[in-house]
């Protein structure tokens, strides 16, 4: 089993929840290898919140912070629950690696590469002495009657978060009970649509990739071409110069031979003086 790239802290992204106020949660990562360790941080609802930063090197034996900034909400979720989710992934990088070297490429579990993932769920809390949170029509709403200072106060329903000798009637709270119930069905459809939405994108990511690798391999054979093209236009311009040397040299011969032709004497003069030597002979004999 391989040992944590890196150490989070918290394992859980607890927000001070309030209405139409914005809430901030830190997180710490530890690096404890004597590797350069990049990460990346994703949620379920990118909209809903913003990381700063979302991507990044930890160095060797070093720290780094991230500060996720959840927007300012107009309700409440029903009952204070939270379903998003974060997900951190790292994974070790070459030594001298900057943040500018971090691609979305980088992350995609290709060729055996070894990435880490974290999950990390969203808890929310109330503030102490906060005012009481009441269900009403299955959202919850201020009551500036009441101040509570735990989050057990927030999640009290029916009599208990009313004032004292307020009674509700029973069709009433049965009226709650269903609004709250479809409510928490809405947030499970938003939550599978968001989740659908998170794999196309991770689908898309990983045809990308697919395609970037085709191109590598088509640079590559184009490049392997050139080098190819190259080598024969070199031989062939080494093949044009023995050609030519070799006619200089046979040109050379010929001369050579020319010279020598010229120094003798013709067989046909040799001849000839022959022949009228043996004429002149004869005629001087008789």
């Amino acid at each position: 089993m391989n040992p944590e790239l890196l150490e989070i802290q918290p394992k859980e992204l607890k927000f001070v929840f309030e209405l139409k106020k914005q809430c901030h949660c830190s997180v710490q990562l530890v690096n404890n290898s004597d590797e350069y360790v990049a990460f990346k941080v994703k949620t379920t609802s990118p909209k809903k919140y913003s990381v700063r930063p979302n991507t990044g090197i930890v160095l060797p034996k070093s720290t780094c912070d991230f500060t996720v900034t959840m927007q300012a909400q107009q309700a409440a979720p029903p009952d204070i629950q939270c379903r998003d989710k974060f997900l951190i992934q790292s994974m070790v990088v070459p030594f001298g690696t900057t943040v500018e070297d971090i691609t979305s490429s980088l992350f995609t579990k290709e060729n055996g590469r070894y990435i880490e993932e974290n999950k990390l769920k969203v808890i929310l809390v109330s503030l102490p002495h906060s005012q009481v949170l009441l269900p009403i029509n299955g959202a919850l709403k201020q009551d500036p009657a009441h101040e509570t200072s735990t989050l057990r106060d927030h999640l009290l329903s029916g009599d208990e978060n009313l004032p004292p000798h307020v009674v509700v009637p029973k069709h009433v709270e049965l009226a709650k009970d269903v609004e709250a119930a479809k409510d928490v069905e809405l947030a499970k459809d938003v939550e599978a649509a968001k989740d659908a939405e998170l794999a196309k994108d991770v689908e898309a990511a990983k045809e990308v990739e697919e395609l970037k690798t085709k191109l590598n391999e088509l640079a590559a054979k184009i490049h392997e071409a050139e080098k190819t093209v190259t080598s024969l236009t070199e031989e062939r311009t080494t093949a044009i110069q023995a050609r030519d040397m070799l006619q200089q040299e046979l040109a050379l011969a010929r001369k050579k031979s020319n010279v020598q032709v010229r120094v003798g004497f013709p067989l046909l003069f040799v001849c000839l003086v022959a022949l009228i030597s043996v004429i002149t002979g004869y005629f001087l004999h008789t």
